[in-house]
This record gives structure tokens, C-alpha cells and sequence, in this order.
């Protein structure tokens, strides 16, 4: 179980299951193994609890016509949306203590893009993916969100669904201005939050960015949540790329990732993090189960943390 206060998320699926041998290309990504080798899902989102997971996240991320295409989507999402959020709920099932499913709700028009976002379109794609996993999830987590109108988007599908909602927005990875951290919309992180309160998020994280620019955002978060005096918790799940090219998107390519975060470095981010007010930890694309497992074996020390 965690320490009082900190709680451990996952890792990465899309790189666990290329690891543990699914079948892995773009642009499908994760959604693949959902796909052809769904059992593959259930044995990483295992290898994530063994670790210490106490927060899993549905397998979702990819099932959007951006990834899969417009005809399978049509055809098939609603059911592969069904059995990413059964797989989670089966591998929490099988736990030895308690674990949470988180249900993914990704970028639907494709990650780090948000001049590709289509308003008038944002119900109809979220609405597939909630009617598939909202049987199966214990909360939702709206994740790698780029600007404020995603995040509205992804609140407005699961309104009347009576689950929380934690929130996650990935940020500018070159910070041109540091201390004042912006999401990859140029939009000011405070904002975002501000924002995500406005529309009950329960927690606000920030993902799928680098590690050296997650601490300014947990500081404004922190700021903005102290002064609204509210309960939402802040969490960080750092990716271990490089830095990503301003037109990038998630099915561009395969991204090399950085050999300087093993379990222990990556540790030494998740102290600096509780240490700035974080207490929802874990790690999004290339951070894998022995990372977790590292976390787990700290959280004594985290719950310590002033």
C-alpha cells in the first residue's frame, strides 16, 4: 500500500507491450495488442501491479481514429474501447490489494497537436470511448491534453457519469521562459488548472512530457489549487523522451528514449515532485515496471517528505 498521501500510478503500456513482445507499429501504436494480442494488455497492466501500481490505466489511449483509422473506429471501437477497459478491470481484479482502473481518455486528434483539435467532432470520437469503458473504470483520467479546449471536451463526455476526474495536460518541453510553464497550446499552465477545477477535476497531473519541466508545472498547480483552497491533488507521470519537435505527433515515428533515466534517476524526479506538493506519482511512455518498483520501494521515504 502507498504511504499516507502518495499514491502509485503505472508506467508506459505502449513500450511495455512492444517489450513483452506484442505486436507494436504505427500508426495503431498500443491499440494494436488490443487488436491481435489483447492478452499481452492484461499481462502488462499485471506487470505494473506486481511492481507496486496501485492506479492502472485502461490500454485506451490508441483507440481513436487518428491511430486506428476512421473505418475500423466506425467498426470496431466501441469493442475494443469494451475490452481495453475489461482487461484492466480483470488484471485489478486479480490483485493482491486494492488497484484502481483509470480510464483513458487520450487526445483524439492525435498527441502534442492541438491545432489538429475539431470541436464539432470531440463528442461523437469521446462519446465511443466512454460508452465502452465506463463499465469498467473506477475514475476517468483525460491525459495528454494540449490546450483548454481538449480539456473541456473530455470533462463535457464523461459529465453525469458520477465518476471522479483527474486531469492531465503535457507541457512545453523547451521552456523559453522558465517559471512560467505553458501547455503545448502556449496556453499558461495556471490557466489549465484553473480550468480543470472550474470543471471538477479531482486532480490535476501533467504527463508525457520531460522530467525537467514537470516541477514549474506542480508549482503552479500548487498555487493556483492553494489559492482556490481546494482539495485537488496534483500529480506528475514524465515520459522518457527527448525533446519533441513542435509538429510532432504521437504515430510520427518511434522515439529513441533517454539512457539517462534508470529507476534510480527517474526516483531521484518523484522526490522532487512530492516534494513540491505531487502525491500522485508514476511514469508515461519508456517508464516501465522496474521504475515503478523502485517508487514503491521509496514510498515509505516519500510519505515522509514535507
Amino acid at each position: 500500500m502507498s504511504g499516507p498521501g502518495v499514491t502509485l500510478l503505472d508506467g508506459g503500456m505502449g513500450r511495455q507491450l512492444a517489450r513483452m513482445g506484442a505486436p507494436f507499429r504505427q500508426p495503431e501504436w498500443s491499440a494494436l495488442a488490443l487488436i491481435e494480442a489483447p492478452e499481452t494488455v492484461q499481462a502488462a497492466h499485471a506487470a505494473f501491479i506486481a511492481a507496486g501500481a496501485e492506479v492502472i490505466t485502461t490500454n485506451s489511449y490508441a483507440v481513436v481514429p487518428f491511430h486506428i483509422g476512421e473505418e475500423r473506429f466506425s467498426a470496431q471501437g466501441l469493442a475494443l474501447a469494451d475490452l481495453s477497459g475489461r482487461l484492466a478491470r480483470r488484471a485489478a481484479a486479480s490483485a493482491a490489494t486494492p488497484v484502481r482502473v483509470a480510464g483513458s481518455l487520450p487526445p483524439l486528434f492525435g498527441s502534442y497537436r492541438p491545432d489538429l483539435f475539431e470541436p464539432a467532432r470531440a463528442p461523437e470520437i469521446a462519446g465511443v470511448l466512454v460508452e465502452g469503458l465506463a463499465p469498467h473504470v473506477d475514475l476517468w483520467l483525460a491525459e495528454t491534453q494540449s490546450s483548454i479546449c481538449e480539456v473541456a471536451a473530455a470533462a463535457a463526455a464523461v459529465a453525469g457519469h458520477g465518476k471522479p476526474l483527474w486531469i492531465s495536460c503535457t507541457i512545453e518541453d523547451e521552456r523559453p521562459d522558465p517559471g512560467a510553464p505553458r501547455l503545448r497550446s502556449g496556453e499558461p499552465v495556471e490557466d489549465a488548472v484553473r480550468a480543470a477545477l472550474d470543471l471538477g477535476a479531482e486532480a490535476v497531473l501533467f504527463n508525457c512530457s520531460q522530467p525537467e519541466v514537470m516541477g514549474d508545472a506542480v508549482t503552479a498547480a500548487a498555487r493556483v489549487i492553494g489559492a482556490a483552497r481546494s482539495p485537488a491533488r496534483i500529480g506528475v507521470y514524465a515520459n522518457a523522451f527527448p525533446p519533441q519537435p513542435e509538429d510532432a505527433a504521437a504515430n510520427d515515428g518511434l522515439s529513441e528514449l533517454r539512457a539517462d533515466l534508470d529507476p534510480d534517476s527517474y526516483l531521484g524526479w518523484i522526490r522532487h515532485w512530492v516534494g513540491l506538493g505531487a502525491s500522485l506519482v508514476g511514469g508515461c511512455c519508456g517508464i516501465g515496471p522496474e521504475h515503478i518498483a523502485r517508487i514503491r520501494a521509496a514510498l515509505p521515504e516519500l510519505a515522509r517528505t514535507p
